[in-house]
């Protein structure tokens, strides 16, 4: 197939000129005078092997050739625009793809909202949202298969990654709504220790693993964990179950099981962080702008 070598400015000076049908007027709107124009014409035809204009003294028509020219020259100088449009969106970081990873529970606070800041500042940018636990969302922006991650208690000491917090929150005790313990208010830790848990396996989360447990070793035991669920709302349904109790982040409150209770705990102090993780220096633009969204939306310390 032929490589058609043909400079960008003949078919735009072709297409101007099948418009006014006129050379004079042609070059006025090209900004040029009419010499050059009737040379780039004559250099077109010259590739094309045939006249493009019929020229007759005050008339200029379009040839046979120029006619089944004309839609094709259109078509490619109206994609060479929306390429050059789309290429300064996605370069100025309005438009592209950002990969987000997001741990489920986070749905139930920052992720809608996050999202819907981001989307009304930036309708054209495509969002591929992945559901992932926080140990996967690491190994994920190590691998370059997401851009952003959402996840609880970051791990400490990765060089290659940013971390920046979005919220933190307290932990509440999680228990069947028939336990004796339900009928309190607040919850001693300690009173959780002949009690079977049901928490997350630990090589999901590890960092978050080990703040609950760490409560509990605070509190002078050690948790018998007794089942496990990756997602906190199984974790709440094997409560309410009455297969054991759990420690969890008091955003797990907007869960809605009839039979399951949610108590404060004592002590309260201890609290899980929420952060925003994505890699250092990552020249995608949109990671830029949702770590500006994040920075901007008011901090939810429930």
């Amino acid at each position: 197939m032929e490589r058609p070598e043909i400079p960008l400015a003949q078919l735009h000076a072709f297409v101007v000129l099948a418009d006014e049908l006129h050379f004079g007027h042609a070059a006025a709107r090209l900004g040029i005078a009419q010499p050059p124009l009737s040379q780039q014409i004559r250099r077109l035809e010259d590739k094309v092997g045939h006249p493009l204009f019929h020229r007759e003294p005050g008339r200029v028509t379009l040839t046979p050739a120029g006619r089944e020219l004309l839609p094709v020259a259109r078509r490619v100088l109206g994609a060479l625009s929306d390429g050059l449009a789309a290429a300064r969106a996605v370069g100025s970081g309005r438009a592209g793809r950002l990969r987000i990873g997001f741990s489920a529970s986070l749905a139930l606070t920052v992720l809608p909202g996050l999202l819907r800041t981001f989307r009304e500042r930036f309708p054209d940018a495509g969002l591929d949202i992945r559901e992932m636990t926080s140990a996967p969302q690491i190994a994920a922006l190590h691998d370059r298969t997401i851009d952003i991650g959402l996840l609880r208690e970051p791990p400490a000491g990765e060089q290659e990654l940013g971390f920046r917090t979005v919220l933190t929150e307290p932990f509440v005790a999680v228990l069947p709504a028939s336990h004796p313990l339900a009928a309190q208010r607040t919850v001693r830790v300690a009173q959780l220790a002949n009690a079977p848990f049901v928490l997350p396996p630990r090589d999901v989360g590890p960092q978050l693993h080990d703040r609950i447990t760490g409560l509990c070793t605070a509190a002078g035991f050690t948790p018998r964990i007794a089942q496990r669920a990756v997602e906190w709302q199984t974790v709440c349904a094997l409560v309410e179950t009455g297969l054991g109790v759990s420690l969890a982040p008091a955003s797990i409150r907007r869960i809605r099981l009839g039979n399951v209770a949610f108590r404060r705990i004592d002590p309260g102090t201890t609290r899980t962080r929420v952060a925003v993780a994505w890699r250092r220096n990552d020249p995608n633009p949109l990671v830029g702008h949702l770590l500006t969204t994040v920075s901007n939306a008011a901090p939810d310390g429930s």
